[in-house]
């Protein structure tokens, strides 16, 4: 009767432990599977964002278009800004400012090309207080101009990714079709250019803000929870020993 008291004993820590067990294991699995993301990623960089540039996907593409494929590709292209839909995305610059992230806006602007259609270009960052185009107004170049730069696709939002708000011109995402639709604009691409570090009249906006190098640690993390995971087995192996070896309440009288 004691050994079968002892084990039920056993029965609430041990579903614990179980539950325990498969979060770590799930949260192990997790970051080899980002290990795998990361590593084909570095890999497409490698591959697409040096040497010569190239055209874009042609517009009769763009209805299939896959980031997948062509995402991170060195570009080059012709057309005209449309400045009066700039459309300033808030984010945070690479770096810092008297230890605090920059914060300001990376600047969408639609580029007319010379067929009629819309590809939306990334200009690059300026910081909060130039926001408004009044206050660089050599930021924006008229007539024709060529952009060499990256494609990209559209910023993915998350839960805390706050809602856009276009009647006020307030973008937390760099998504070309809902900057699209704000401002009535057709044929525009699913993808947009994230410009290179080539300067600006009045040296902002800055480009060549995407991220070319990126860490990978996720083998790191991964061992780091199978650790945790081999842990708990052996903490909860030795708990339940010393369990079952107490002498029971029948044995002490």
């Amino acid at each position: 009767m004691a050994a079968s008291h002892k084990a039920r004993s056993l029965i609430v820590p041990g579903l614990a432990a179980l539950v325990a067990l498969a979060i770590l294991i799930g949260l192990g699995t997790w970051q080899l599977q980002r290990k795998a993301w990361k590593e084909d990623l570095i890999a497409q960089i490698g591959a697409r964002a040096y040497g010569e540039p190239g055209a874009i996907v042609p517009e009769a593409d763009w209805a299939s278009w896959r980031a997948d494929q062509d995402e991170f590709r060195k570009v080059r292209l012709t057309g005209s800004f449309l400045h009066p839909f700039e459309a300033p995305v808030y984010g945070l610059a690479p770096g810092e400012r008297q230890g605090a992230p920059i914060q300001g806006y990376y600047l969408i602007t639609p580029l007319k090309l010379a067929n009629g259609s819309i590809v939306m270009v990334n200009r690059g960052f300026v910081p909060t207080d130039l926001r408004d185009p009044a206050r660089r107004p050599e930021s924006q170049p008229q007539g024709e101009v060529t952009v060499t730069g990256l494609v990209r696709a559209p910023e993915a939002r998350n839960p805390f990714t706050p809602s856009d708000d276009p009647a006020r011109n307030q973008w937390f995402a760099r998504d070309p079709q809902a900057i699209a639709v704000a401002h009535n604009l057709e044929r525009v691409a699913p993808f947009l250019i994230d410009a290179d570090a080539s300067p600006n009249p009045g040296g902002w906006p800055r480009g060549g803000q995407t991220p070319l190098t990126l860490p990978n640690n996720h083998l790191q993390y991964a061992v780091t929870w199978f650790g945790i995971a081999l842990t708990l087995i052996g903490v909860f192996t030795a708990f339940a020993r010393g369990r079952l070896k107490e002498p029971g309440s029948a044995e002490l009288k």
